[in-house]
């Protein structure tokens, strides 16, 4: 059963059943059959089907954003950003997705070499609740775009974003079976990625589901993405700007409630400067506007759910009995609602078992560390590699961080961020392969040669 309950009042404002059998079976036969006719149809007039897309979500972004509030708590500000980015992503992939598919010529001696990029077919994807429009857009043109066609399940706490979307495309003339949303169980996501009219599986959530999914995927013999949980460091040396690593450091960490697999999850602060930021943060984070987020001037909205709010407090008390020291916040906020106060935590000792975890929340762990090699031997202790963000103006400390940061992005003097123009993605437990630009949408191509004998 997919429901929608306010996080903000714990009210149960909708539910919609799990599609049937027959539904199920109507989808992948509907996709089977777009596929055919997408995948002929000129990149000039998929890219145009993307302009329109992005037209559909400009136009409603704020009914749009009142859903994801709705849904799952985000302030109404963040939430219109999220959907104008979505907008974006799509005329992105619009403007340079032809460029990207184009076949090359490969020199070779003994004749004629050309590599192509054509669409492989359905690709399902099963996506987080926690940027319900994103997540699914920036994979979705992509996808789109070099001719497949996207089969979603989304997550059971955002079923009306799910559906809002499937009707945007609809609206921006995606031809029928294109982009279809569906409302799964887990042992249904495990017969659809079996299906053999499914061609590929993308998914973003946690490293428990990526296991799940990635196993499937793998029985069935088929490729996929797997944007998986992130134990981010955001760590700050002598010769940053201070007072930019700071705000950065707030934003970094509490944007979405601390809900990002990129949120800045722990700071690492260099020991001579180590005062000084630890009482600007603790003044910044305790300046933090908690509340309803559909007042312009909340700065943190609820969790997504009581649940949500649950682990994360369980984690706090968790990491305290491991020895860390309660800064500020620490509990549960009064009234109805998923809230949970601005929290830092300092001091976690070498070895808890918190260090190695991700604290989806809005919690920081802060660390002080020695030198160089100390933040890199902390930032690489978890079994995560997604994000790493270093603030420092030292070009050698750049090369260090570079050369020897274990993830898959790192950004220096700025917070780690997801762009239509760069890959994203991680190593270790953070999953396998890339989303946005040119990787991702080489990630659901059949990369062919043809090749003409001289």
């Amino acid at each position: 059963m997919y429901r929608t309950i306010n996080p903000a009042t714990g009210a149960h404002l909708a539910s919609f059943e799990d599609a049937d059998p027959a539904a199920v079976e109507a989808a992948l036969s509907a996709g089977s059959r777009a596929f055919d006719a997408w995948r002929g149809t000129p990149i000039a007039a998929r890219a145009q089907a993307l302009e329109r897309l992005a037209d559909q979500l400009e136009r409603h972004a704020d009914d749009h954003a009142r859903l994801i509030t709705l849904e799952m708590g985000k302030p109404l500000a963040a939430a219109r950003a999220e959907v104008l980015k979505c907008a974006a992503n799509c005329r992105w992939y619009a403007a340079h997705g032809a460029a990207m598919l184009a076949p090359e010529t490969v020199p070779h001696p003994a004749g004629h070499a050309e590599v192509r990029h054509e669409p492989i077919g359905i690709v399902f994807a099963v996506m987080p609740w926690n940027f319900p429009y994103w997540q699914v857009v920036r994979f979705l043109a992509p996808a789109l775009m070099a001719g497949n066609v996207v089969l979603l399940k989304h997550a059971s706490n955002t079923p009306q974003c799910a559906a809002a979307l499937e009707r945007a495309g609809i609206d921006a003339g995606l031809p029928q079976g294109v982009f279809q949303n569906l409302y799964l169980t887990r042992d249904q996501v495990a017969r659809v990625i079996e299906d053999s009219r499914v061609a590929a599986v993308t998914l973003t959530g946690s490293e428990g589901a990526g296991i799940s999914v990635g196993a499937a995927s793998g029985r069935a013999l088929k490729p996929c993405v797997l944007e998986l949980g992130g134990s981010d460091p955001l760590i700050v040396m002598p010769s940053a700007d201070l007072d930019r690593a700071v705000a950065a450091a707030v934003t970094g960490r509490f944007q979405n409630s601390g809900q990002s697999c990129v949120c800045a999850k722990r700071i690492l602060v260099h020991r001579d400067i180590y005062p000084q930021f630890r009482a600007a943060f603790v003044t910044a984070v305790e300046a933090l506007r908690v509340g309803d987020p559909t007042d312009s001037s909340t700065e943190l909205g609820p969790l997504s759910s009581d649940a949500a709010r649950d682990e994360i407090a369980g984690q706090v008390a968790q990491a305290l009995a491991e020895g860390a020291t309660l800064v500020t916040g620490g509990q549960a906020l009064p009234g109805p609602g998923a809230f949970y106060a601005p929290t830092i935590l300092e001091g976690l000792p070498e070895g808890a078992a918190t260090r190695r975890e991700e604290l989806f929340g809005p919690v920081a762990l802060v660390f002080e560390v020695a030198n160089v090699d100390d933040a890199i031997r902390v930032a690489n202790e978890t079994p995560f590699g997604l994000g790493s963000s270093v603030w420092t103006q030292d070009a050698g400390e750049r090369a260090r961080f570079a050369a020897d940061l274990a993830c898959g992005m790192t950004f220096f003097n700025a917070n780690t961020v997801s762009d239509p123009a760069l890959p994203f993605g991680g190593t270790k437990r953070s999953g396998i392969g890339r989303e946005l630009g040119r990787w991702g949408m080489m990630e659901f191509v059949n990369v062919r040669l043809v090749f003409t004998a001289a």
